[in-house]
């Protein structure tokens, strides 16, 4: 990828139409494959011509039998600083020729966008490593919102970056997050329900029957008087997966207001439990555990980033509530 001006981008990216996508809808393999993008950016390249299967200009409709070469060329409008080098701290866990494992802080945004115009990782990553402003997205093929802390991969090479790519759009990168929600969550649970854009606040994801299928995996790891420690397996990559299943089987995460947090206080809590459940300053999930195949050598990667200082703080408050609140009960 490279700047034609100074509000464009020529964007080159090349696939192959795996067979488990064979007989779907071109637009919609494209989706995957190409997932850095838009659909709607999509669609508009497919209609252009910009964006062909075995070099021929096809319909979005039109079924593909896999084993297509789908080649992607066009110039994409750039309104924010996505090619502008900033120099931001970046917790890199691993790091080769063709993939990076970043440990992303809460509160740093992931690529530029509305509100958001520049300060991102994506501006800290063309400063690492700027070789990446050749690549879609500075490499990046997935992302974590806002507000969660945890593990991020990033490709390094068009190789790669169309490997995992396609890793993840066939869900064989393995994904584990760790999240504190509100309410004493009784046993694990799977939750399989489709998501789809909130149909009043387009800001928002919620269940409905017309989103897209998506599966969630959540597992007890701790209970406290009212709250409870879970781990997270996503089995699809929705925006707002998890904090829209949780939210659904009436337990969100602590701090996550915009989908139904309500700031549970446990019975008998301390002040400084109050405190710090009443000023939580973000959801509380963290992506914790990742494992995928190397996008060249096929080796079989794992990698975890321990909990953030916040979120330790906060469940030795929760502990040591429910300690304060057994010694009580035994002292009566």
């Amino acid at each position: 990828m490279s700047d034609n001006n100074s509000t464009n981008q020529h964007i080159e990216a090349e696939a192959t139409v795996p067979a488990a996508l064979a007989g779907q809808r071109f637009d919609k393999i494209a989706a995957q494959l190409f997932s850095e993008y838009s659909r709607a950016e999509l669609s508009r390249w497919i209609e252009a011509g910009a964006l062909t299967a075995n070099g021929a200009i096809l319909r979005g409709k039109t079924r593909l039998v896999g084993g297509e070469d789908l080649r992607l060329a066009a110039d994409k409008p750039v309104r924010e600083a996505w090619q502008e080098a900033q120099d931001i701290a970046l917790d890199v866990v691993y790091e080769d020729a063709d993939l990076l494992v970043l440990n992303k802080p809460a509160g740093l945004v992931v690529h530029p966008g509305a509100g958001n115009p520049a300060g991102t990782l994506l501006n800290g990553l063309l400063h690492y490593r700027p070789a990446l402003k050749q690549l879609p997205r500075a490499g990046l093929v997935h992302r974590l919102d806002k507000d969660t802390s945890g593990l991020l991969m990033v490709a390094g090479s068009a190789a790669a970056q169309r490997v995992l790519a396609q890793s993840i759009s066939q869900r064989q990168v393995k994904r584990e997050y760790a999240g504190i929600c509100e309410g004493r969550m009784v046993s694990g649970q799977d939750v399989d329900q489709p998501i789809g854009r909130h149909p009043q606040v387009r800001t928002r994801q919620a269940v409905r029957e017309d989103g897209k299928p998506a599966f969630t995996e959540f597992r007890v790891l701790e209970r406290f008087r009212a709250h409870t420690l879970v781990r997270a397996r996503l089995g699809t990559g929705r925006t707002h997966q998890i904090r829209v299943h949780l939210q659904s089987i009436g337990h969100p995460l602590v701090g996550d207001r915009r989908y139904g947090a309500r700031t549970r206080l446990p019975v008998a809590a301390t002040p400084a439990l109050i405190t710090a459940l009443q000023g939580f300053p973000r959801h509380a999930l963290h992506a914790q555990q990742l494992q995928l195949a190397h996008p060249l050598s096929g080796q079989l990667l794992s990698f975890s980033a321990p909990l953030p200082a916040d979120m330790t703080a906060l469940l030795d408050l929760l502990a040591a509530g429910q300690d304060a609140l057994s010694q009580g009960m035994s002292d009566v």
